[in-house]
């Protein structure tokens, strides 16, 4: 059985929400392949290491196992899900045709309060890629991602890309961090609200595409041109 050695499973502040925090960071180590597909993991030793009972883990994977994202096996603990390349390649395609789009169409239309509220989300991406925070790092990636969508108006395409997102799987983000490659990854946000504010939609488009498919690329641990 696995053990999990990691910055996103080391011990939490208390929170409004325990088993919330306990499955912010849970889904962080499994989409940043910190806790590997295939291999099993237990309520008690993922507990010892966040220094919390059993309870709020349990509760936590059980709600991960509704999403997908582990399964339950027997008298043993949980088993993380795998995600294929081919599985991988068509939701980065499936995202590049429904977001980028989505996004282009908000250039020059956001109010002040949306691009001060979406520049604290980036800011937040950056620190977290700046101190090899991951958890908080994909928390905010995914919170900006899906802020966008929702002022795009469109709910339907917001709750696809949610479920697109929590199916991926980014196996070489842990060795991203403290990278050059991470911090321009997280630096890109900031640039896409830039272009949005100054109207320049084919050029906001064109980076988000490059900015989604980063997780065939950097995030898979692959060299990008």
């Amino acid at each position: 059985m696995a053990t999990a050695d990691s910055a996103s499973l080391g011990p939490l502040t208390p929170a409004s929400s325990l088993r919330e925090r306990v499955e912010e960071a849970i889904a962080a180590a499994i989409v940043s392949g910190q806790m590997p597909a295939g291999e099993v993991f237990s309520a008690p030793t993922l507990a010892a290491r966040f220094g919390v009972s059993a309870t709020p883990v349990r509760e936590a994977m059980l709600n991960l196992a509704k999403r997908g994202m582990v399964d339950i096996v027997r008298n043993k603990g949980f088993r993380v899900t795998a995600v294929s390349e081919d599985e991988l390649r068509a939701i980065v395609d499936v995202r590049q045709l429904l977001e980028a789009p989505a996004v282009r169409r908000l250039a020059g239309t956001l109010s002040a309060a949306d691009l001060t509220h979406l520049r604290g989300l980036a800011e937040e991406i950056v620190r977290g890629a700046r101190d090899a925070d991951l958890a908080r790092y994909l928390q905010a990636d995914t919170t900006f991602h899906l802020t966008l969508l929702k002022l795009a108006g469109n709910l339907r395409l917001h709750d696809i890309v949610a479920d697109l997102r929590e199916q991926t799987r980014l196996t070489g983000l842990a060795d991203l961090v403290a990278t050059e490659e991470l911090q321009a990854s997280a630096r890109e946000h900031l640039d896409i609200l830039d272009l949005l504010e100054a109207g320049s939609a084919e050029e906001c488009e064109q980076l988000m595409v490059r900015h989604i498919g980063h997780v065939l690329g950097w995030w898979a641990g692959h060299t990008e041109a």
